[in-house]
């Protein structure tokens, strides 16, 4: 199989779908990688390191899609990469749907076969390559909450771990996932008093014994987070609906509880946000003010440590690559419920039923769409 990599071009992003290790994998293995000239700079990998394993450099986007039958990227295309999609490719990718219509479109309107990052499931239900980057986005957030919470950067002008005789700030965290869990351990680590809220009792107890009882852990309600939010100083949110738009825990007006020039940081907005005011950032222009809140909404925080993020990405994507290019997407996808999961849109028809439910559109079953799907691809 030929596999494409192309260079990121959402604003702000800097990690590359693959390692000069993954095009080793897969030339051994007797496959063809067509790689973007400079795809791997963002994440420190020069054009000569993946040359050196056996992937052919090409100048542009348009090589990489004409010469390939499986595009392999990091964030959902944009609408360039979208106009070059065909009904013989398989895109391995983010895609994010459930908040974008118009995207869901466009895919559906290509013809290719889509296969989402963020739906796969392992044997026990969890999302396999979300988690890497969970994990990222999870330290970032409390990292980034900190920095805006300086008052040159608009915030309180509070350090969150206070010093001795001076209280450490407070944050809480909406949602224990692998996000809520990174951010609480990062912001215990930074000496916050830290809150972290869960709607499983059972997982609220994982999390008293994996962050060995330095939080509190708090069953969430509507009320319960009310009677909170005149006390923190920062906010994370990290509620995920697997594959489905984001629920809304904070309204606007629930913003009129908190402390002026508090921070929400919302790591959720791929799925269209947890805060009803929240919109996306990028890394470049990352905040924004509502009703005296600073809100940090960057839609691609890993894209801010390529480096790390890049390899803890491949490392969980990798065997799925090289399933799809050793057994082309019909076996790969027919022989792992898990993997199938993935398939979000193919043979022009949407798959995923979260992200059809919230465009009001009707899924068709994914063996029934890749059906349709012609064998090359």
């Amino acid at each position: 199989m030929r596999v494409g990599i192309p260079t990121e071009i959402k604003t702000d992003e800097y990690r590359v779908a693959i390692t000069p290790a993954g095009v080793r994998e897969l030339v051994d293995r007797g496959h063809e990688v067509l790689i973007q000239h400079g795809a791997g700079v963002g994440s420190a990998i020069p054009d000569g390191e993946y040359a050196e394993q056996g992937a052919s450099v090409v100048p542009d986007a348009a090589a990489v899609f004409a010469g390939s039958d499986m595009i392999v990227k990091v964030k959902e295309p944009q609408p360039v990469e979208v106009a070059m999609l065909e009904p013989r490719h398989t895109l391995f990718t983010y895609l994010h749907l459930a908040p974008d219509a118009e995207l869901t479109q466009g895919l559906r309107d290509s013809g290719a076969t889509c296969i989402a990052y963020e739906t796969v499931t392992d044997r026990n239900g969890r999302l396999p390559l979300l988690a890497p980057m969970s994990e990222v986005a999870g330290k970032i957030a409390t990292q980034a909450g900190a920095f805006m919470l300086e008052k040159p950067l608009g915030g309180r002008g509070l350090l969150l771990g206070g010093v001795p005789g001076v209280a450490a700030g407070k944050v809480m965290v909406i949602g224990g996932g692998v996000v809520g869990l990174t951010a609480a351990e990062i912001a215990i680590g930074m000496g916050a008093e830290t809150y972290i809220y869960d709607r499983s009792i059972d997982r609220l107890r994982e999390l008293d014994f994996l962050l060995n009882n330095r939080c509190s852990t708090v069953f969430s309600t509507t009320l319960s987070i009310e009677r909170m939010l005149p006390e923190v100083d920062l906010v994370i949110g990290a509620v995920l609906v697997h594959g489905a738009k984001a629920p809304h825990v904070i309204t606007r007006a629930q913003l009129g509880l908190m402390k002026h020039n508090a921070v929400l940081v919302d790591v959720s907005i791929d799925q269209g946000g947890c805060f009803e005011t929240s919109r996306p950032t990028t890394h470049t222009d990352p905040t924004y003010e509502v009703d005296g809140v600073t809100h940090y909404c960057v839609a691609n925080m890993p894209g801010a440590v390529p480096i790390t993020s890049t390899f803890a990405l491949t490392n969980a994507t990798m065997p799925y690559v090289i399933k799809l290019a050793e057994q082309g997407v019909h076996a790969a996808l027919q022989s792992d419920p898990g993997f199938l999961a993935g398939l979000n849109v193919a043979a022009g028809e949407v798959t995923y039923a979260p992200v059809a439910a919230d465009q009001g559109l009707t899924a068709i079953d994914p063996l029934e769409a890749l059906a349709k799907v012609p064998a090359a691809a």
